[in-house]
């Protein structure tokens, strides 16, 4: 039986969640820790950690991070994946629930492809109140990007989804542009955050036809589909794998990561 909310659906394909999905692009990284400036010993606090996917990168460099996610699966495989990293915790809890131990403050709060399932009353006055003066706050995601000239297979399937009352609004969608509006004048309206760096990320992946249904089974909206639906999708997407030359498909991500940093308290 699928799941009943989106956003406790992700902890549903924790098994295949980092295998199936794309990594950050490292640039990402690179340019985050030159524009915090930051470096060990720092401390950096995740929320909707995953199976660590965004954690791994800024592991690597010897963070001291506290990563926490509400799905036990996902928090679970985490625990796995971040293992060679004694200087990560993983901790199972809601945004919303978790408590810092008492006298921390970190230098840096991020949150990759989580921020928009936090409650929209509290996340800003939270992360602020997380942070050390001066701390910074990174939002990012990764989406489905349709750049200039994107794979015509995304047209193809299109009509699968309207026929089964899934699909999108408005196709075809946009070219990877602004999209981070809504978000900075929230974070402005919260007299918390001043923004800092407001950057894209486009980059193409190649999928055969088991990896790309394998992609498809990390998102939300395909976990709470109906078992009927889900399994003529399924069938839609192999006949068309098996109609193009390779057997293969490109799709674009892009990831658009804005930057704040704390504004002093008042």
């Amino acid at each position: 039986m699928p799941p009943t909310s989106q956003r406790d659906a992700f902890d549903e394909s924790a098994a295949i969640y980092l295998s199936a999905r794309s990594p950050y692009p490292a640039a990402l990284f690179d340019d985050l820790i030159a524009s915090t400036g930051l470096r060990p010993p720092a401390e950096l606090l995740e929320f909707g950690a995953g199976p660590g996917t965004a954690t791994v990168d800024l592991a690597r460099r010897g963070f001291k991070i506290t990563a926490v996610e509400l799905g036990p699966n996902l928090a679970e495989q985490a625990r796995r994946n971040l293992a060679a990293f004694p200087l990560v915790t993983v901790t199972t809890s809601s945004f919303e629930d978790w408590e810092p131990p008492a006298g921390a403050g970190f230098d840096l709060v991020y949150s990759a492809n989580a921020w928009r399932w936090f409650d929209p009353e509290l996340r800003w006055s939270k992360a602020a109140k997380l942070l050390a003066p001066g701390g910074w706050l990174a939002v990012f995601g990764a989406r489905h990007a349709f750049p200039d000239g994107y794979d015509p297979f995304f047209d193809q399937l299109q009509p699968v989804y309207e026929e089964l009352g899934e699909g999108a609004i408005d196709w075809p969608p946009a070219p990877p542009g602004p999209i981070n509006g809504p978000l900075i004048e929230e974070a402005e309206s919260s007299g918390s955050f001043t923004v800092v760096a407001d950057r894209r990320y486009v980059w193409p992946v190649e999928y055969d036809v088991d990896g790309y249904l394998a992609l498809l089974g990390t998102f939300a909206n395909h976990l709470v589909m109906e078992p009927a639906k889900r399994d003529h999708l399924e069938a839609e997407v192999r006949r068309l794998f098996a109609e193009r030359p390779g057997g293969r498909v490109t799709r674009h991500w892009v990831s658009q990561p804005v930057l704040f940093r704390r504004q002093p308290a008042p």
